[in-house]
């Protein structure tokens, strides 16, 4: 550690900071962050305008603000929650906060003729406009101003490390080493466009604008990136990442796999099982993933397609000539439920040829668990399907040979590393990623250079199209009820769906909770359930397990189901606040229907009025059931990442710059990628360590 002090500054760990103990530390090294320029260039995703007041009478829903409100009444409301009411008035218009989580003291606090200020986001409610759990705070005479003075930066976290602290350990590192960081760019390396904001904006000063934006900066300007500020530090973070992803791909080269062999007869007796013909498009992927992993060099190819396009079958072929091959392959869900499905499917095609498919996950019985890593250390069993359980260090594998990940982007990179260190450091496992959401194929050429990519872009014959309607909730939610109705007395089921609000799973549970009172009321003869992301994971698989078995008519869910199972009795899915949600998002929501015979429909609510974009957005999906299409449009009209999935805490993600928002600066990289190697090569390990730090392993999964 006093190496590191007297080498950089910036290299020092962030125990040196007041408030970051040896517990914090761990924490933040959730969150790659390690040192001082860690902290430095861990940057706000968003900001919030808590500087001014608006008045309440003028307030836009959706649009977070600060308004000050004397106290009219207070009263704790007993329904099937409890919850904390308070109405506040400033003489333009009255406002309701409400409070499901609160004590004594608090219930206590709002005295009427007392004042508060609060920040939150306004929202219609039973009564009028509300704002639930704002930040406030209450004074006894009229307060006048905001809560800050300059616009309050919001950081990417993980639990337990709050945004307070955030500040506070940010305003230490900009004190401590802001003055003495590194420009490592020179003008010479970057493309024109892009010299201007260099010269505009230095380092020290793009960093500081950025952590500590000025009262009055334009929220849409910082929010979109687009300030000489961010377009300084975007291109230094491309530029990192290419340098990155190029000596992975480098250092791959080199490594070493197994070559794997078909075996054509085999390969006929399980296409006979499958019980329909290969499309073309999947005979063609098949195809590549064959040739790939003939080769003695690793294969890293994600398999990307529509919901239903069938990558499973390609995926039980690859693995089918990995076992010819008398070698072990895995395929991992991300959620039990879905990893289920994916054992029941191979297990029917695979056992009648003799080979056997093994179950490991968390709820896998002692005895049956125990007896399959006997069989994976011994090589007894060349097929497993399940987990996160894959990965536990309690499991061996004899020869790993192909690793199947569904649902890539549910994963943070560290599991897939995981699974490609289980053979040893002589010999590394294929890998074969699939993907439901399509990524279109400009942005995978840039964000997975280093992947090879091959698209089921056909359906099987015989699959109906889901036809989308768009209807406004306010007049049409009975029509839409009595819809759900029907489809229930026709012996179908159904999927309602409440998005998740401000990145808030408080109040996404809290609109999924209060449509499913309002469901269950107005359809008494229907069995109603509900399934949110603040529910224990055994319990939501369990409510989803009996939804599949039909037990259950119609489900309440937010976005959980994104990402689910397969219900071929599920034909109708209404989503609820369908103007908040992206394109990508709401087609992979939609293809949750239309997996059985039955004709299936999509109902998508909005709340008036639409702005340019959702009128686009939702005319899309009513237009086409293309994903490739939907996923074209999106990247065309979109800043937002959405495309690429959640980021997980620990992937490769990006801290300032957004591959798809920023995509017309990657063709500028090759160009300035050689200057740098040319002119100044000794600034690229500085560059790969300043953004990417010790990430840079994980490119290689």
């Amino acid at each position: 550690m006093n190496n590191i002090k007297t080498r950089d500054p910036a290299e020092r760990p962030v125990l040196e900071l007041t408030g970051v103990g040896q517990q914090m530390a761990a924490k933040l090294a959730r969150l790659n962050v390690y040192t001082l320029q860690d902290v430095l260039f861990h940057l706000p995703s968003r900001y919030e305008d808590k500087t001014s007041v608006s008045k309440i009478g003028e307030l836009s829903l959706g649009q977070a603000t600060v308004i000050i409100g004397e106290i009219e009444l207070a009263q704790v409301v007993f329904g099937r929650r409890r919850s904390l009411l308070v109405r506040v008035s400033d003489g333009t218009g009255s406002l309701t906060i409400r409070l499901f989580y609160f004590n004594r003291a608090q219930e206590r606090s709002f005295n009427r003729g007392l004042w508060v200020r609060c920040f939150g986001e306004p929202r219609r409610g039973a009564k009028g406009l509300e704002m639930i759990h704002p930040q406030y705070r209450i004074f006894e005479q009229q307060p006048s101003g905001g809560f800050d003075k300059t616009l309050t930066p919001v950081y990417p976290t993980t639990e337990g490390v709050s945004q307070l602290l955030w500040r506070k350990i940010t305003d230490q590192v900009l004190e401590k080493i802001l003055p003495s960081v590194t420009e490592l760019l020179d003008a010479r390396c970057l493309p024109a466009e892009l010299q201007e904001s260099l010269q505009a904006a230095s380092l020290q000063q793009a960093l500081l604008q950025l952590h500590r934006p000025a009262a009055g900066v334009d929220l849409e300007v910082m929010h979109g990136a687009s300030s000489a500020a961010h377009r300084r530090l975007i291109f230094e973070e491309l530029l990192a990442h290419h340098f990155s992803l190029r000596k992975s791909k480098a250092a791959r080269a080199g490594e070493r796999a197994l070559a794997l062999q078909r075996n054509h007869n085999r390969e006929r007796e399980l296409k006979q099982s499958f019980g329909f013909k290969l499309t073309t498009a999947q005979q063609r992927v098949m195809r590549e993933v064959a040739e790939d992993l003939a080769k003695p060099s690793p294969m890293l190819r994600l398999v990307q397609g529509d919901v239903g396009c069938g990558k499973t079958v390609v995926a039980a072929l690859a693995m089918l000539q990995a076992v010819e091959s008398k070698t072990q392959t895995v395929l991992m869900a991300p959620t039990e439920l879905l990893a289920e499905q994916h054992y029941q499917t191979l297990r029917d095609w695979f056992e009648p040829m003799g080979i056997e498919v093994g179950w490991l996950a968390s709820k896998t019985p002692a005895t049956l668990k125990s007896d399959t890593l006997r069989k994976l250390a011994d090589g007894d069993l060349m097929i497993a399907v399940g987990t996160h359980a894959l990965i536990q260090p309690t499991v061996q594998y004899h020869q790993l040979g192909l690793v199947v990940i569904d649902e890539q982007h549910r994963f943070g990179v560290d599991q897939r590393l995981a699974l490609r260190n289980k053979t040893g450091a002589e010999i590394v496992p294929h890998q074969m990623v699939m993907s439901a959401t399509p990524i279109p194929r400009t942005l995978a050429m840039s964000f997975y250079a280093d992947l090879d990519v091959s698209n089921i872009d056909e359906l099987p014959p015989g699959r109906t199209p889901v036809e989308t309607v768009v209807m406004p909730a306010d007049s049409k939610r009975e029509e839409v009820i009595e819809r759900v109705r029907l489809a229930c007395r026709q012996g179908r089921q159904v999927y309602w769906v409440c998005p998740l609000i401000d990145e808030s799973e408080v109040l996404s549970a809290q609109a999924a909770t209060d449509t499913e009172q309002l469901l269950t009321t107005a359809l008494p003869e229907l069995t109603v359930a509900l399934v949110h992301g603040r529910m224990k994971p055994k319990d939501k698989e369990a409510t989803m397990q009996a939804f599949r078995d039909a037990e259950i008519d119609l489900l309440v869910a937010t976005t959980v189901i994104e990402v689910g199972v397969d219900v071929p009795n599920a034909s109708l899915m209404i989503i609820e606040n369908a103007e908040r949600m992206g394109l990508a998002q709401l087609h992979q929501l939609r293809g949750r229907v239309g997996r059985g015979s039955e004709k299936s429909f999509c109902i998508l609510l909005y709340q008036a009025p639409l702005g340019q974009h959702a009128k686009y957005r939702l005319q899309t999906l009513r237009e086409t059931n293309d994903g490739f299409a939907i996923a074209e449009k999106d990247l065309a009209m979109r800043g937002a990442g959405e495309l690429l999935g959640t980021r997980q805490t620990g992937s490769l993600g990006f801290k300032v710059a957004d591959i798809i928002r920023d995509q017309h600066l990657l063709t500028s990289l090759d160009a300035s990628a050689l200057q740098i190697e040319t002119l100044m090569p000794e600034i690229i390990d500085p560059l790969i360590e300043r953004w990417i730090g010790n990430k840079e392993a994980y490119v290689n999964a």
